[in-house]
């Protein structure tokens, strides 16, 4: 996939730009993402680390440092996550459903399903793996 994806926020305050998805996406279940969306997973993928931008509303977006060097961006009007950026890695990973662009592809897996949400029963043939992402 080589088109440009656009994302924004759930009240249109922030908007942004991306190169496409440097591998495949998934699902993940760790308690971290749990809490931080409020919900028994998050669709996440990998993009590379320049080809981000803020294109609307980047001074309305914050971080909050869920573990060291993890930053969870979300917009400081309604709350959207949007991206995680790994600052010292230079890696940035996208929220899936903040996408504005369609993915033509699949999701790869559930990842991190020891945390898995005692409420959530999985109906997909998806690989699930127990802690982190393959490879």
């Amino acid at each position: 996939m080589s088109e440009q994806l656009k994302g924004s926020c759930l009240c249109g305050a922030v908007a942004y730009e991306a190169g496409p998805l440097t591998g495949p996406y998934g699902h993940c279940h760790c308690r971290t993402c749990q809490k931080a969306h409020a919900a028994a997973f998050v669709t996440t993928g990998p993009i590379a680390y320049d080809t981000f931008k803020w294109t609307k509303g980047g001074d309305t977006v914050a971080f909050f440092e869920s573990s060291p060097g993890k930053h969870r961006n979300f917009c400081l009007k309604c709350g959207t996550h949007l991206m995680t950026e790994y600052t010292e890695e230079k890696r940035r990973i996208l929220r899936i459903a903040s996408l504005d662009t369609p993915l033509t592809s699949k999701p790869a897996g559930h990842i991190w399903v020891s945390d898995q949400a005692w409420y959530f029963d999985f109906d997909d043939d998806l690989p699930k793996i127990p802690k982190g992402a393959p490879g």
